[in-house]
């Protein structure tokens, strides 16, 4: 329970961090449901008589339909689609209208379809006064600014006033050429087909600007060009423009449009459109914000880390203590256990150095451990000369052939010749290696004095 209560933090901070990743899972969940989900029933609409009639006399509703990318365009199939096919479908089934999609292939051609009454509507028309007098337009669902689209290599274009005495090259009957043509008229206005053909006049040099729809001037590479800022209040909204004389068409398409569903419209928009249009740029503030919280997150991560780093270093350290402790309280048994030895004992390294002895050792022979540990016995005045050169050469020889050796003899010792029993033994480490000599000796008179004494007569 004290280990979990202190990784309590570190729990709440990898919860913090799920949340808000689930936060985008979720977001993605949404626009992959509305995607995979199959068609909703969608009710009806209430229409009046008049618009009733209407519908039933025009079994078809002609679509003059240009193909501009994620709004309109044929799929590999040669099927419609796009966000206005999509808003198009939905209406279909709330009044009943059947929209059949007739194609052109620029501004002008769309524009003279309508004008001759050879088609009904069109989605992707912007509105202004000179295609105010031929056509209604419906209640917005949407809309994008126009932006200034210049040569890779001019400076940034920032309004309409920078193309003074320059070339703006537009497709025919623009929504914004009126507008150029009366408020700007030093500008120098080229008309084309398409807007493929402006912006490769563009690319070429052979024009200064063109004007493009935000959303599209983002779906093609830049190349030779470069995006500048929008016009100024040139907000085009998205209309369905209807051939005049059509009342009965135009508001079975307002009702629609009023009764459509804020939040379906919405996630159609999201579903063509996310993405494709450039983050607005940021204030300076935002920036900082941004940075801000980038720099909590990053803070927050690596103080995550360390915590679950700390935690680690202080279980290691902890059992490492305890291993030391464990090994110390083993250290600490061997030494009672060889100083409760009654026989002198030593242990001696491969070179014969004095390692460690027992009280009985040191009391045998008049001295300290610390006086003579780590010593061989030829370095030090403990025994005659002769004795400890003797028994020093013997321990090397037992090294080499690591045998170990029990003996009755006698040994000269400082205060006279003794009759002992002597053993020494190598001793191995883990590893099988081995590591050293364990030995000692019982004085016989010594022990048969001690067994005389306690024999009962």
């Amino acid at each position: 329970m004290r280990f979990l209560r202190g990784f309590r933090p570190a729990m709440c901070w990898i919860f913090l961090l799920g949340a808000m990743g689930l936060g985008h899972c979720a977001r993605a969940a949404q626009l992959m449901g509305f995607e995979a989900a199959a068609p909703m029933t969608v009710d009806a609409i209430e229409l009046d008589a008049e618009e009733l009639q209407w519908i039933r006399a025009h079994p078809q509703v002609i679509v003059a339909s240009k193909q501009y990318p994620l709004y309109q365009f044929k799929d590999e199939h040669g099927q419609w689609s796009g966000l206005n096919i999509d808003v198009l479908q939905r209406i279909s089934a709330m009044t009943g209208l059947n929209f059949v999609h007739e194609e052109t292939f620029s501004t002008e051609h769309l524009l003279r379809r309508l004008e001759s009454g050879a088609a009904d509507m069109t989605t992707t028309l912007a509105l202004n006064d000179e295609r105010k007098l031929f056509l209604d337009f419906s209640h917005a669902f949407g809309g994008s600014a126009w932006v200034l689209v210049g040569h890779a290599g001019a400076p940034l274009l920032h309004s309409l006033e920078q193309l003074s005495e320059k070339k703006l090259v537009l497709p025919a009957r623009h929504a914004m050429e009126a507008t150029i043509q009366r408020e700007h008229p030093t500008i120098e206005l080229r008309s084309v087909k398409t807007y493929a053909e402006a912006r490769a006049l563009v690319e070429s040099g052979e024009a200064d600007a063109t004007i493009e729809n935000e959303t599209g001037a983002q779906l093609y590479p830049t190349g030779q060009l470069k995006i500048g800022h929008t016009v100024e209040g040139s907000w085009e909204a998205d209309h369905l423009a209807v051939r005049k004389g059509q009342p009965e068409l135009l508001s079975i398409l307002n009702k629609a449009l009023e009764a459509f569903p804020a939040a379906e419209l919405r996630a159609i928009r999201l579903k063509w459109l996310d993405g494709i249009a450039p983050s607005p740029a940021l204030s300076f503030w935002q920036r900082v914000t941004r940075w801000g919280c980038w720099g909590v997150f990053v803070v927050s991560l690596f103080g995550l880390l360390s915590l679950l780093w700390n935690r680690r270093l202080a279980m290691l350290i902890k059992q490492r203590l305890d291993v030391e402790k464990h090994l110390s309280d083993q250290l600490a048994f061997q030494h009672a256990l060889i100083d409760a030895m009654p026989d002198p004992m030593f242990v001696r390294d491969l070179e014969g150095r004095l390692i460690m002895c027992n009280k009985s050792y040191e009391e045998a022979l008049s001295i300290r451990l610390d006086q003579v540990q780590g010593r061989q016995l030829i370095e030090v005045d403990v025994l005659p000369r002769e004795t400890a050169e003797q028994l020093h050469a013997e321990f090397i020889a037992q090294l080499d052939t690591r045998k170990p050796r029990f003996t009755q003899r006698q040994l000269k010792f400082n205060n006279g010749v003794r009759d002992i029993y002597q053993w020494t033994v190598p001793f191995y480490g883990a590893d099988g290696q081995v590591r050293g000599l364990l030995g000692g000796w019982t004085d016989i008179a010594q022990r048969r004095s001690e067994g005389g004494c306690q024999c009962s007569r």
